[in-house]
């Protein structure tokens, strides 16, 4: 299939390290990820930093995973070329719709709801549309090029990033500390039963979305070293950070605090800095949105313009910005789709959280499939070149598919949600099953479940 047509073209190679690492912790270290850690310190206590650690090593299965498919097959398709790859254009098409495409939707739709209410408890009166903003300068940095993309990257990440070390910092430091002890956190430890696997998905959404440096592959300099390297280094700052921040919250604010907060970010700032830790949490909050938002408006294109490529997208999302070269037409597409929750559900914050969960209970199964992809192209291509390999396989991918597998099964905070989750995401995926099943029978012309050919994918 021809790469160009019209004023579609190839991506230019200008992203290094630094840059990786800021895709890979900005689009995970969003607000809500600091309510789930220090609601998850408030919850579980010293349990909580043992949840973390089981977190980090199941994103480190996902790591080596992705790391391996990546150069296997280092197109901007990502999940969608391996699984088509191993299972077929069908599940390539509903992993990557229903998996990301989904997620980011709803989950930036919350985190803009969530960047308002924080903004006007703390200045009320003074943010109105600030998320309507927000979107359409990303989305102008965004097409202006990927060089422009990552220099506000790696500001915002940094920025962030820096301003999270500051806070765990302060915390540790605090004379009057109001929460609990270190000696407490380790009695704690004593008590550990298997309750700590119910923090621990908690723990694990914060590390969630470490292989969005994936679809950049592409535009990526040296990405045998700098693809893995991205993603472990970045799994390694965010424990040290998560980890800081729940000591800070559980040495500084009430255990009770904490859990029941819907903002706990902000009773931590509060109680660390007073009256002027409200800008602290302003620019923590505004500059975790716009990170989070940023990368995935340069991430999700980068898939579908790999689609596109693949077949399993009309050939529109392989047009690219003619001087840019940036997938502008994804770009504006995914930025429209993140809008229009923000207006069909806006006050409606219970069933934004349904929506949230439910897609990510299908982005677990992404995952799933993409360590099944894994062990499939470990058997069918086993002399296949692979500039990395995955350490101790098949360990780590059977590893993840059961830690994965487990928490699809608990997913919910209570029983009612569940079945709503559970009929949300299967909706979701019907939905996305549909269109590829039409498509690739009647647009594609080819079997659901038939493999493309490595060559081919390669090709394309």
């Amino acid at each position: 299939m021809k790469t160009s047509a019209n004023n579609s073209g190839r991506l230019k190679r200008v992203l290094g390290l630094p840059s990786l690492i800021a895709i890979a912790v900005g689009v995970v270290v969003a607000q809500v990820v600091f309510i789930s850690i220090l609601q998850g310190v408030g919850i579980g206590g010293g349990g909580f930093f043992v949840a973390l650690i089981i977190a980090f090593i199941l994103t480190l299965c996902y790591v080596f995973t992705f790391s391996e498919l990546a150069l296997m097959l280092p197109k901007a398709g990502s999940i969608s070329t391996y699984t088509e790859v191993s299972l077929g254009h069908l599940p390539a098409i509903v992993a990557t719709i229903s998996g990301y495409l989904a997620p980011a939707i709803f989950g930036l739709s919350a985190e803009l709801f969530l960047l308002e209410a924080v903004l006007e408890a703390l200045y009320p009166d003074s943010f109105g549309q600030i998320g309507w903003f927000i979107i359409l300068v990303l989305v102008a940095l965004n097409i202006l090029g990927v060089d422009f993309f990552a220099k506000v990257q790696s500001l915002l990440a940094y920025l962030m990033i820096t301003a999270l070390f500051v806070v765990g910092i302060a915390g540790l430091t605090q004379s009057e500390p109001q929460g609990g002890s270190v000696l407490s956190i380790w009695e704690g430890l004593k008590e550990l039963d298997l309750s700590v696997l119910n923090l621990t998905m908690l723990a694990i959404w914060s590390f969630f979305g470490l292989e969005f440096v994936c679809p950049m592959i592409e535009e990526t300099k040296n990405p045998a070293k700098n693809i893995p390297r991205s993603m472990i280094l970045a799994a390694v700052v965010l424990l040290v950070v998560y980890s800081l921040v729940a000591l800070a919250g559980y040495l500084t604010v009430p255990q009770t605090a904490l859990a029941e907060s819907e903002i706990p970010h902000s009773v931590l700032v509060t109680a660390l800095f007073g009256e002027s830790g409200k800008f602290i949490l302003a620019v923590l909050a505004i500059t975790a949105t716009c990170s989070t938002i940023n990368t995935v408006l340069a991430t999700i294109p980068r898939m579908m313009y790999g689609m596109a490529q693949n077949g399993q997208l009309p050939s529109l999302f392989m047009k690219v910005q003619a001087k840019t070269k940036t997938p502008w037409v994804g770009i504006v597409f995914v930025a429209s789709l993140i809008m229009v929750p923000t207006i069909l559900l806006r006050g409606q914050d219970d069933i934004i959280l349904t929506l949230v969960i439910s897609a990510a209970t299908v982005w677990l199964v992404a995952y799933v499939i993409a360590h099944i992809n894994l062990i499939v192209l470990r058997k069918r291509y086993p002399d296949f070149k692979r500039p990395f390999k995955s350490p101790w396989y098949p360990l780590p991918q059977v590893l993840g598919i059961i830690g994965m597998v487990y928490m699809i099964l608990n997913n919910s905070p209570s029983p009612d949600m569940t079945l709503q989750v559970y009929m949300n995401a299967g909706l979701i995926v019907l939905i996305a099953t549909i269109y590829a099943g039409i498509w690739v029978k009647f647009s594609m012309k080819k079997g659901w479940f038939e493999p493309e050919p490595i060559e081919n994918a390669l090709k394309n």
